[in-house]
């Protein structure tokens, strides 16, 4: 896209993001259930099919299943409530009362997650008309007919795995905690104002809204990956991502803990620098390997193609061991600096257990061992959850073993 123009690639970059592509296919799923319910429903304006299109069709396949069967739930439930008042007691104020109490109670039950309000409306449209047994019928065909339109859309057209922009807004966010990391680095060595050092505290703590906005772009991701045809180890990319997400997040609160400290310290020297000459230095360096490898570890668990997870792999080694080497190096100098200077002795210590938790989180040993306990929990999950699909797949896979050891 480097060679097109800026308005075409802004474009081009634009149809790649969900919101985008969940307008023009929920447009289409709509168009196409209205045409199919023109021609399959009594009713003149059969608008309840494309309606339920419009809240089907999501941005992913896992997404449309599990909305569209809630909606179906939830408009079959309404008509059911309609047609028993209809027989009973009919349209009246305090029927209608009982019908929309029955009805938001009754959603409660079946299951219909955020459609319990459409079980009442539904109730509430069919008891409203002459012809109750015609038009709650027609509605739940209506409703049918979209939702299956709905489904049937995603299935055919499958909606893209949405893991690139996930990849993309877990990058931004490492890029903003190396940069917060690196502006910490870079004052070490001066005197603080306690306004300026304030400020690195804000900017750490704004991580947490970023952290917030990265798992909605994440949980759409997963999503994505789920039953969908396009993917073959969607578990395994899910947890990656997952895990390395929550690795970010408990780097972001150490970051935010660290700047408190160094706050505390600039209180505390308001006339000379934070840090001896040496030492800022030290600490300098250490700043910059922890920014580094906040990055490289971000690159790493968003890297899909091996080769490159390699790489990623082995800058993010260089950049933990180099760290580790300036916070030693950082620790010796500040022993010496304390026995000297005892002041502030607590916050220099806290210090370096900040830095040796990000040291950790970031390590590749534990995010291995992270990933092993993630997968044996889905599996087993997996297994408690569908024992019978456990059983088959076991079988399969014994089959499939044992048919290679014959041939062998």
């Amino acid at each position: 896209m480097r060679d097109l123009p800026e308005p075409l690639t802004s474009l081009v970059r634009r149809g790649r993001e969900p919101a985008v592509a969940q307008t023009v296919r929920s447009t289409a799923a709509a168009v196409i259930s209205y045409v199919v319910a023109l021609s399959l429903s009594s009713e003149p304006a059969p608008l309840t099919a494309p309606l339920t299109a419009l809240l089907v069709v999501q941005v992913t396949l896992y997404s449309t299943l599990t909305t569209s069967v809630r909606r179906v739930n939830s408009v079959v439930a309404g008509v059911l409530i309609a047609i028993g008042f209809s027989w009973l007691v009919g349209l009246t104020w305090w029927s209608l009362g009982l019908i929309i109490l029955a009805s938001l109670v009754i959603g409660r039950f079946v299951r219909v997650g955020e459609f319990v309000p459409e079980v009442a409306i539904s109730a509430m449209l069919v008891l409203g008309v002459t012809r109750v047994a015609d038009t709650a019928w027609d509605r739940v065909l209506e409703t049918l007919i979209g939702a299956v339109v709905g489904l049937l859309f995603n299935v055919l057209f499958v909606p893209p795995v949405w893991v690139e922009p996930a990849g993309e807004a877990i990058q931004d966010l490492a890029r903003r905690m190396s940069t917060l990391l690196r502006h910490v680095g870079a004052e070490v060595g001066r005197p603080v104002a306690v306004a300026e050092a304030a400020a690195r505290l804000h900017e750490a703590r704004r991580l947490d809204h970023d952290i917030a906005e990265v798992d909605v772009s994440l949980r759409q991701a997963e999503d994505s990956l789920r039953l969908n045809p396009r993917v073959k180890e969607g578990l395994l990319s899910r947890i990656v991502l997952r895990t390395g997400l929550d690795a970010l997040e408990i780097s972001a609160v150490v970051v935010r803990v660290m700047c408190r400290s160094l706050t505390d310290l600039a209180r505390e020297r308001t006339d000379e620098p934070l840090f001896p000459a040496d030492v800022a230095d030290a600490l300098a360096d250490v700043f910059e390997h922890l920014a580094r490898a906040v990055r490289s570890f971000a690159v790493l668990i968003t890297t899909q193609v091996s080769t490159n997870a390699e790489d990623a792999e082995s800058r993010l080694l260089e950049d933990l061991a180099a760290g580790r080497r300036s916070r030693d190096r950082a620790a010796h100098l500040l022993l010496d600096k304390v026995r000297e200077h005892p002041r502030q002795w607590q916050l220099h210590g806290s210090l370096l257990a900040e830095v040796d938790r990000i040291l950790d989180e970031l390590d590749v040993e534990k995010r291995t061992e992270r990933l092993t306990n993630e997968l044996d929990r889905a599996s087993r999950e997996f297994r408690e959850r569908f024992p019978l699909l456990s059983g088959i797949r076991r079988r399969l896979i014994r089959s499939r073993f044992g048919s290679r050891s014959s041939r062998g």
